[in-house]
């Protein structure tokens, strides 16, 4: 299998953790790829359409593109427990919650990137409503997380443990100077359990 991956795509180590969790790291060829809001990569856009990344290539020509259609395909390829709990245990509530979690993480991750987009333009260009919008988003976010980060610790680590943490990586990444810790310390001390994964040491943020 081929990967197009970048080492500061949020959405790429989202995948690239699910890939260390469950032992697939030999099977996956990596393609850097370099992708921007102003100028498609046009050879992504030959694998994928929208020409996004992460974009699975399968060794039989299949393609798959958003993350979270990646993870759970590479799930389906592990045998022990699975990162999408399956919807038969106790009518799926495992699975939904997880599944609830992921998308809070990737719905901060999607405001994150929109707002490093914005502020990445000179001060003339900038939205200040669009500016203070992407921040109540993210404070509203992390509020969400706080308030749901004990339980968070207690549940068996799945798809939702890597939305949430691929988030508040990307935040440290991008936004280092938020300071979200003092105010969130339940969120703090699960975030320092999740950083001390070899999964996620080995697909730490690279500005390359």
């Amino acid at each position: 299998m081929k990967l197009h991956w970048s080492s500061r795509s949020p959405y790429v180590r989202k995948v690239m953790i699910c890939v260390h969790e469950l032992g697939l790291e030999n099977r996956i060829e990596r393609i850097s790829s370099v992708v921007s809001l102003s100028k498609p990569n046009s050879e992504v856009m030959r694998d994928n359409p929208l020409g996004r990344i992460p974009t699975l290539i399968l060794d039989d020509g299949r393609v798959f593109h958003e993350s979270v259609v990646i993870c759970e395909y590479l799930d389906s390829l592990h045998t022990g427990t699975p990162l999408f709990p399956a919807v038969s245990a106790n009518k799926g509530e495992a699975r939904w919650t997880a599944l609830r979690r992921h998308a809070l993480g990737n719905g901060m991750l999607d405001a994150l990137l929109l707002w490093r987009s914005e502020v990445m333009k000179p001060a003339a260009r900038q939205t200040p409503e669009w500016l203070t919008t992407f921040d109540l988003k993210t404070r509203n976010g992390l509020k969400a997380i706080e308030a749901d980060a004990d339980n968070l610790a207690r549940t068996p680590f799945d798809i939702g443990h890597v939305g949430i943490g691929a988030a508040l990586a990307y935040l440290d990444f991008r936004f280092s100077d938020f300071g979200w810790r003092k105010d969130h310390p339940r969120t703090d001390a699960w975030m320092q359990q999740f950083s001390q994964r070899d999964s996620v040491k080995k697909t730490a943020f690279i500005d390359a």
